[in-house]
């Protein structure tokens, strides 16, 4: 985090970043005294830094726990239509409230009711008959992201030029706002839900086993899948919100700290918060240093790099075929 602090348009030596992160943590009389840097530092690079890792660690927990709750390898919050409930929600304050409000929203808060209101359509169509099946979940997952992508289409029509180029940066994910104010909330919900997803670990371990050995074993599976979808959904609505729409992180990093760990959730969990943590400041850190002094959107990026991991993937796992 310190060097994707210290590279950008301006480089600033990495000695000076821990300086100056110090003197705003602790008030010590450290780092360099030049104002300039100091700015760029401490409230431009710093927070978009920290909540590049916030929205690596949410989105893969996320995507480990939904795959494992539908029972699903490929499942994620865009293939369960999470990410695009959250889009439907920011692109209708972007072009109707003029990206300023819409009946009292900004664009996260809609991005976090939309991601929410896609979760609560899947939780509804998924379960039949007082059962939740995995199959349905994903199938419900799928339809329901199609009508809201159908519905963002639309509203994107009708949209201006400049609300178009807002709209599109934005569904393909951007840190580059990020603000102090932001990240109290997203610390708290990340850190809350990764450790009570954590503290689920071992009735995680049980689905892995099947619906049948999971009741045999006392587990209410039923109940279990349905608090897990809503955890996933407030963690997933809650980073898209801040961050917009990015793909694959929730499906790549889950499975590359299985390869590495096994399935046991107790670790997993823990350990893709991290790797998916780690994994987005990096590609933050590409999408601004690639093309200086413009920016890629975070989403092109991490299809870059996902999509060939996914099709390696689809090669390697023998129990696919």
């Amino acid at each position: 985090m310190i060097v994707a602090i210290s590279i950008g348009a301006v480089d600033v030596p990495v000695g000076d970043v821990w300086g100056i992160v110090l003197r705003h943590v602790t008030g010590a009389r450290t780092g360099s005294a030049d104002p300039a840097l100091d700015q760029i530092v401490w409230n431009f690079r710093t927070p978009r830094v920290v909540l590049a890792d916030l929205v690596g660690a949410g989105l893969a927990v996320s995507g480990a726990v939904l795959q494992t709750v539908v029972s699903n390898p490929l499942a994620d919050p865009i293939v369960l239509g999470f990410s695009y409930g959250a889009t439907l929600g920011a692109v209708l304050v972007i072009t109707l409230g003029g990206g300023v409000a819409l009946a009292g929203l900004g664009v996260s808060a809609a991005a976090f009711l939309g991601a929410v209101a896609a979760g609560a359509l899947v939780f509804a169509l998924g379960r039949r008959h007082g059962r939740m099946a995995p199959t349905r979940l994903v199938l419900a997952g799928v339809a329901v992201g199609y009508v809201f992508l159908s519905a963002t289409s639309f509203v994107q029509l009708q949209a201006t030029p400049t609300e178009l180029r807002t709209v599109m940066f934005w569904m393909l994910g951007s840190v580059a706002g990020a603000q102090w104010n932001q990240l109290p909330t997203v610390v708290a919900v990340v850190l809350a839900m990764t450790t009570l997803l954590s503290l689920f670990g071992r009735r995680l371990n049980t689905l892995l086993a099947g619906d049948e050995s999971a009741t045999a074993l006392g587990v209410d599976v039923n109940r279990l899948r349905a608090v897990l979808l809503v955890l996933s959904a407030l963690l997933t609505g809650t980073v898209i919100a801040v961050a917009g729409s990015i793909g694959f992180v929730g499906l790549m990093i889950p499975h590359l700290v299985r390869l590495t760990t096994g399935a046991d959730h107790r670790r997993l969990l823990p350990l893709t918060a991290l790797l998916g943590a780690l994994y987005l400041v990096l590609v933050d850190l590409l999408s601004r240093t690639l093309d200086r002094p413009d920016e890629l959107p975070l989403g092109i990026l991490t299809a870059l790099l996902g999509a060939p991991f996914f099709l390696w993937l689809l090669r390697r796992d023998k129990s696919l075929d």
